[in-house]
């Protein structure tokens, strides 16, 4: 039994705009990490593992439409986005969002793209370094990014909160937010849903789960 309320997962999905959006990957998990050493690298794709193992989803070597879905991009500043061949292509008025992420000093950024049905196919983040980021520790941030990547959470979540939550035994995803990917999962339920009456169904997986 949890202590967590219809209310409180129906926030998990709201945008700030007020809709009710939600979308869980449709398709394996196809990964690749660029811009980090060896050793980061089996931290960030353990991190995904880990979240697809807590969502009981599946993660493969390769996408058979677009290679690997899951990119995870290392930077130490946005403009090193504008030379990287092709990411117009995967972020639309690139020069744009490099300026206003630059404007606002952000340290991370999700694009997501979907299926004809709504589920997530594909996942683009991107992690700026440098500053605060380089005092926390390599896990927590592909822990972080991994939970984030794994549904399309409301834009407004997690942004004066952490999804993690420390314990004697190290860094873990939130309890809270571990039974909501997992119980966002369940077969039985919709890979994309904008009613919130959604919100009740997986209420009522979270306290059975």
């Amino acid at each position: 039994m949890t202590d967590i309320t219809p209310d409180r997962i129906e926030e998990f999905f709201t945008r700030s705009n007020g809709d009710y959006v939600f979308a869980r990957w449709g398709r394996p998990i196809a990964p690749v990490v660029f811009g980090v050493e060896d050793e980061t690298l089996v931290t960030v794709k353990s991190a995904i593992e880990a979240c697809v193992a807590i969502a009981g989803h599946r993660i493969e070597e390769m996408d058979p439409e677009l290679g690997t879905n899951l990119m995870v991009f290392f930077l130490s500043d946005w403009a090193e986005l504008l030379d990287v061949p092709h990411m117009g292509d995967l972020i639309p008025d690139l020069e744009a969002r490099v300026a206003t992420l630059q404007e606002r000093g952000a340290h991370q950024y999700r694009a997501f793209r979907f299926d004809d049905q709504g589920a997530i196919k594909a996942c683009f983040t991107f992690v700026r370094m440098g500053g605060a980021m380089d005092e926390v520790p390599a896990e927590v941030i592909a822990l972080s990014q991994a939970v984030q990547a794994m549904l399309l959470w409301s834009d407004v979540e997690f942004t004066q909160d952490s999804p993690l939550a420390e314990t004697s035994e190290g860094t873990v995803v939130r309890p809270d937010v571990a039974n909501v990917l997992r119980a966002a999962y369940d077969p039985m339920l919709p890979n994309a849903a904008r009613d919130a009456s959604h919100a009740l169904r997986l209420y009522a997986r979270v306290i059975a789960g």
